[in-house]
């Protein structure tokens, strides 16, 4: 699956269904399932050097001369959704992890009943 790092905070904003466009300088002709790493790099309220969602790439719009927003698919049925926490080397732009790697988690995102709990017990102890 295509990877890319974020700033952990920033994915967490991403994993909560808050975040729906990420900002880039650069354009990509990649569209679908996208795996959203933390960088290692230690924020506070980040998920650092893990990847805990797989989010939908579904568009992408340009914005002045070099910024872009690519747009991404909300949580939910054949949209973008949470996974077990795996621990991934980020790199630069778009890179790959192993599909069997990417475990789905037992909720689908925020709105899933059940989330809350999950959260607390698999990603809030890996928050920085």
């Amino acid at each position: 699956m295509k990877a890319l790092s974020i700033r952990s905070d920033y994915v967490m904003d991403i994993f909560k269904g808050t975040k729906t466009i990420e900002y880039r300088s650069w354009s990509t002709n990649y569209r679908g399932d996208l795996l959203i790493c933390g960088t290692a790099k230690k924020v506070h309220g980040g998920v650092p050097g893990y990847a805990t969602c797989v989010t939908k790439v579904v568009g992408i719009e340009q914005y002045g001369e070099r910024d872009y927003g690519w747009q991404l698919a909300p949580f939910g049925p054949g949209g973008s959704y949470w996974i077990n926490p795996l621990p991934v080397k980020g790199q630069l732009g778009l890179f790959n992890v192993d599909d069997r790697l990417i475990v789905p988690a037992p909720v689908t995102g925020p709105n899933d009943p059940g989330a809350g709990r999950w959260f607390d017990q698999v990603i809030a102890p890996l928050i920085y």
